[in-house]
């Protein structure tokens, strides 16, 4: 019996691991279930029938007018994912309109499936992002002026604040049909049902009244 060189084999396990792969996920659980009929999310979204779409299904008009900045943030997000642009479906990409009052806020969040690119159309931002606890948690921050472009990494928390004394406008694009978002405050002090006070007092370190404090606030979701 003749037996492969070790670089073959070396070779042939390389290119199993190249082709056998898993679809990155498109929301945040899916269950698996044995019936297909009581199905009723697949990684993605349902197919419309070709013979039915039309150029419509590739039009995105809602960001045509500017945001309710008008709230605690002063701040609004305008998506366009997937859920409200069907016809970004399978196509890997998304978007979102963000317009800020002076002064306002997109606060601290994450988006754990996509990467983020951001252009600013009006006005000031000082935007940054928090590397992970394997890099120290590094803090990379810029002020950005209309045309400029910065990009937040997939999964990391970032931000964007204008610094400016008028309105701002910046347009992101994002590299998934549905990057989901998860703002770290409206997480943390916000989960329904409650995390334990006695988990967030030991985590944050602080007293127990700071965190009942913190549960005990309304905190405005800007999507």
């Amino acid at each position: 019996m003749k037996f492969l060189p070790i670089s073959l084999l070396i070779l042939a396990l390389a290119m199993a691991t190249a082709i056998a792969y898993d679809p990155s996920p498109l929301q945040d659980i899916c269950v698996a279930i044995k019936d297909p009929k009581s199905a009723v999310f697949v990684n993605g979204e349902f197919c419309k029938d070709p013979e039915e779409v039309t150029a419509d299904d590739f039009v995105f008009t809602m960001f045509r007018e500017p945001g309710n900045t008008a709230n605690p943030l002063g701040s609004k997000v305008t998506p366009a994912t997937v859920m409200e642009f069907p016809g970004l479906n399978t196509l890997g990409i998304s978007a979102a309109r963000i317009d800020f009052a002076p002064g306002g806020l997109n606060p601290p969040h994450t988006h754990p499936r996509g990467t983020e690119v951001l252009v600013v159309l009006e006005g000031t931002l000082l935007v940054g992002f928090v590397t992970s606890n394997q890099l120290n948690n590094t803090l990379f921050t810029k002020v950005l002026y209309k045309g400029d472009v910065f990009v937040f990494p997939i999964g990391l928390i970032h931000f964007q604040f204008n610094t400016g004394k008028t309105p701002a406008l910046a347009f992101a694009g994002l590299s998934s049909q549905n990057p989901g978002v998860i703002t770290i405050a409206n997480s943390v002090f916000g989960a329904k049902p409650p995390i334990s006070a006695d988990v967030l007092t030991k985590a944050f370190q602080v007293d127990k009244k700071v965190i009942d404090y913190l549960q005990a606030q309304f905190w405005y979701d800007n999507n």
